[in-house]
């Protein structure tokens, strides 16, 4: 289970933050509004039917709008400090230099080209001098600090139930495919690509020696182990059992019970000192233990081969680029490969994040921003604190406590006030591999340097110029970033209406995280700890119960519904989010007043917002995938959704009996 839950926004950077008066005409977008559409049958379709029928998808994109798989304008910014910074000398061990460099190495796709997969050459020399299990566990084991995972998930952050102490957490890993459910499913849309998957392993193969039949043969078998090993995951909406995914166990415990897996040596060999871990889902280990024994190492051996070179394909020559994009298509329906700036923008903000983060808060970030969205933060945590107050179905005790939690969250605006170093990562533009290499390892000491330490609640979950937001449980902690405080989500120029409506929703929607189902369970210092008394929680598993029922009616695409169960506390949140905002935004003095604004209301400009900063349209094949692996739901019900069960949005709109949308007020969702 991701350790920091909900990653609630990815979004996109659509307007011209430096020129506010151009950005301030298009906050709403009123001229696409589709007045042939009334807003209570489909009030998404409203405000953006127009764009969205006359939008195109780039090729190279898989959709576009200002959702999460879309950060071209924030991307550009990013690329434009690489162009610079990369063809510029600076000085030796700079962030200007390292950044600069290892973009630039990437860039160099002729050298890359040239050296086809003789990087990995040593690596897979290592997996065929492998002769037995022992062999085999300390491969794994070392590769672990390279970056190259393959059987074990491993990570290190809170202890769940003592949030103050970082611990090492193991999960289920080892397959290719999304998720386990790729494996069994029967449909005509999963058969394909479980086809184009073993046809990817397959040219992988053939790409380092193997003939087109042996290649496939080999695929089969890389195949058939992920399968079994598929069979003992847990689903995603199991994942979400925060309880059930937490098992602190002693590594002599389980040296015993799994002893193929030799714990002791494989954690000394990935240089892990450690008494105990969590094995969040030992079903799975279970199954491995087995395996290894069941499955002759030769296969193994295969096995490993496969997931080195899935690994570092994109790394490789273009051959191995080209094989890895093939199967991606057919996963997600992007229809040509990005660009390679495009790809190396997203290398260096994913390796060297915080390094590049300096340089874009730099140059484009509004300090401004940060005092005004802090303002913003409390008006809505004194909003949610009313509506607490105001629930007629807590208990006062119980209130209490939520208050508490409310007021002891954490708020991160802007950047980290400590940032990240990076001294130990060494930098050639000459050697893009290794380069890679280098920054792995530095990652993974990074992480490792925590181990069995105090956490450290400065640390931030993403980088500053992500156009992102989420709360993280174990840390109590609200987070938005540099890339998210600008339109279409918070603008100086716009109205309180537009940015209670986009940057406000957000804020809320992120505060609604800590009550959602899965923050619910977590007290105020983050530690997985009942607060409630017994009635009020089963007062709230049955009001989340009716979040799951009505989202799972939502159809997507032809019979794909929707899995409300996967998606239940994002879901939460977008209700709770809106009816914080709306009540934090009326009491703003536009709020109180009903003056119009290009021909609309307040309420109704808030309103408008909320659909505007959902607007996307993407390829079918994506949005299949993203409704069996992500929890959110598809934008157009993070619009309509909890529209649906608000009342103001029924007064500002005249939404009434009949309307597609139209809810009777018994059906509708309210729990914060």
């Amino acid at each position: 289970m991701n350790k920091i839950l909900c990653l609630c926004l990815v979004l996109v950077f659509l307007g011209a933050c430096n020129n506010p008066d151009a950005s301030r005409k298009s906050f709403v977008g009123i001229s696409g509004i589709d007045s042939s559409i009334k807003p209570g049958d489909n009030f998404f379709r409203y405000v953006n039917g127009r764009w969205y029928d006359t939008a195109k998808i780039a090729d190279d994109q898989t959709g576009v709008g200002s959702y999460m798989f879309l950060n071209i304008p924030q991307k550009q910014l990013l690329q434009n400090i690489l162009d610079s910074v990369s063809k510029t000398q600076r000085t030796t061990g700079s962030i200007d230099q390292k950044v600069g460099d290892f973009y630039a190495s990437g860039m160099d796709t002729a050298t890359i080209n040239l050296r086809g997969y003789q990087p990995i050459q040593p690596i897979l020399s290592r997996i065929n001098a492998i002769t037995d299990v022992p062999s085999f566990i300390k491969f794994v084991a070392t590769e672990l600090k390279n970056g190259n995972r393959s059987i074990i998930g491993f990570g290190i952050s809170a202890d769940n139930k003592n949030s103050a102490i970082n611990i090492a957490h193991v999960y289920q890993a080892g397959i290719g495919l999304p998720d386990r459910d790729y494996y069994f499913k029967t449909d005509s849309s999963t058969l394909r690509i479980q086809q184009a998957y073993k046809k990817y392993i397959g040219t992988l193969f053939q790409l380092t020696g193997s003939n087109a039949a042996s290649a496939m043969q080999q695929a089969d078998i890389v195949y058939g182990i992920e399968k079994q090993l598929a069979a003992s995951h847990k689903t995603n909406i199991a994942l979400r059992d925060v309880n059930a995914n937490y098992h602190k166990t002693a590594v002599v415990a389980i040296n015993n019970t799994q002893p193929n897996l030799q714990w002791a040596t494989l954690l000394t060999n990935a240089d892990a000192k450690t008494d105990s871990i969590d094995m969040a889902q030992p079903a799975y280990y279970d199954k491995l233990n087995a395996l290894l024994k069941s499955i002759p190492i030769n296969d193994w051996k295969i096995y490993l081969t496969a997931g080195t070179l899935g690994n570092y394909a994109d790394a490789l020559s273009k051959p191995f680029v080209d094989a890895s994009f093939e199967f991606t298509k057919v996963l997600s329906g992007q229809a040509i490969q990005k660009s390679r700036q495009q790809i190396m923008t997203q290398n260096v903000d994913g390796l060297l994040g915080e390094a590049l983060g300096q340089l874009y808060v730099k140059r484009y970030f509004n300090e401004d921003a940060k005092k005004r969205v802090l303002a913003l933060v409390n008006n809505l945590q004194k909003a949610f604190e009313n509506r607490i107050n105001h629930l007629d179905w807590m208990s006062d005790s119980t209130k209490q406590k939520a208050k508490e939690k409310l007021y002891a969250i954490t708020k991160k605006i802007g950047y980290p006030d400590k940032w990240r170093d990076y001294d130990k990562v060494q930098i050639d533009r000459t050697k893009y591999f290794e380069n890679l290499l280098s920054l792995n390892q530095n990652d993974y000491q990074f992480q490792l340097a925590k181990l069995n330490k105090p956490v450290d609640r400065t640390e931030w979950g993403t980088t500053p110029s992500t156009v992102t937001a989420y709360y993280n449980p174990y840390f109590n902690e609200i987070v938005f970033p540099a890339g998210i405080l600008q339109f279409p989500y918070f603008d100086f120029s716009a109205d309180d209406a537009v940015n209670y409506g986009g940057i406000g929703m957000v804020i809320g929607h992120e505060m609604t995280h800590a009550f959602d189902d899965q923050g619910a369970q977590f007290d105020k210092e983050g530690n997985v700890k009942n607060w409630w008394t017994k009635e009020d929680y089963e007062k709230f598993r049955a009001k989340t119960k009716r979040v799951v029922d009505l989202y799972s009616s939502f159809t997507v695409l032809d019979t794909v519904h929707i899995k409300g169960a996967l998606t239940v506390g994002e879901n939460a949140a977008d209700n709770g989010g809106i009816a914080i905002a709306f009540d934090a935004f009326k009491m703003t003095e536009e709020g109180k007043d009903t003056t119009k604004i290009d021909g609309f209301t307040p309420d109704q400009r808030f309103f408008l917002s909320i659909a505007r900063i959902w607007r996307v349209k993407t390829r079918d094949a994506f949005l299949r995938m993203y409704v069996n692996t992500n929890p959110h739901s598809p934008a157009m019900w993070r619009v309509n959704g909890p529209l649906m069960s608000f009342a103001p949005f029924y007064k500002a709109f005249n939404v009434q009996p009949g309307d597609k949308n139209y809810l009777p007020e018994d059906q509708r969702i309210k729990i914060w």
